[in-house]
């Protein structure tokens, strides 16, 4: 049995990119872009706990939280970065609701089975690993 899978949250968007002409990919994109959640003002007045991703070139910053084994992903990534907004958006809205087991099973290469091969560049590609890693680390640190 495999230890890695895919959520269904993810599945989905996934299957939304796969679903899209290759052309309209990053429009997609930067639909999700437009959709990062606000980090709500009792996690937003606690910069502290968010942890940067080096892997990206903009400013990320990603803080997870894990109640009853649910988890919560908040991220912050400037609106001048759109394709690393996309990406946290996606990891976002596809990890938030999970349970802790389910976000750990998350295949490391998830990010490259959207499709997104030829319309972003491999750093940025880069950037959304370096995003999921982080966020697994913070899960098991925190459950």
């Amino acid at each position: 049995m495999s230890t890695s899978h895919v959520p269904a949250s993810l599945a989905e968007i996934r299957d939304a990119f796969l679903d899209t002409a290759e052309a309209d990919r990053l429009l997609l994109l930067l639909e999700f872009a437009d959709e990062l959640p606000a980090t709500p003002d009792e996690v937003a007045a606690h910069p502290e706990r968010y942890e940067r991703v080096a892997e990206c070139q903009s400013p990320v910053f990603i803080h997870l939280e894990v109640h009853d084994d649910l988890v919560t992903m908040h991220a912050t990534a400037p609106a001048e970065a759109p394709t690393t907004r996309g990406f946290a958006s996606i990891l976002v809205q596809g990890i938030t609701g999970l349970t802790a087991d389910e976000v750990l099973a998350i295949p490391s290469d998830y990010p490259q089975t959207l499709g997104l091969t030829r319309a972003v560049s491999p750093l940025r590609l880069g950037g959304m690993t370096g995003m999921l890693m982080r966020a697994k680390n913070q899960v098991t640190q925190k459950r």
